[in-house]
């Protein structure tokens, strides 16, 4: 059910920053700062795949759930069925 809608998105950002993270840093032209552009480059990716996978993940199995009191949960129950 969830896995589903939850694979494309993984697949099409786990791309994305692979490429950023592995290929962009051999195109980056001959200089002095070569080094610091590539170093960037990879830790840009490696931070921002991290951070949206640790978001992700989050949302797809949270922690916990709502505070509901026993008075909600009954009117919910009740006026839903």
């Amino acid at each position: 059910m969830v896995y589903h809608s939850f694979a494309l998105p993984l697949i099409c950002f786990t791309t994305l920053w692979g490429l950023v993270g592995g290929v962009a840093p051999f195109f980056v032209p001959k200089g002095p700062n070569r080094g610091v552009i590539i170093t960037s480059l990879i830790l840009t990716a490696v931070c921002c795949y991290l951070f949206w996978l640790i978001a992700i993940l989050a949302q797809v199995n949270p922690l916990f759930g709502p505070q509901l009191k026993n008075e909600t949960v009954w009117y919910l129950r009740y006026f839903w069925e």
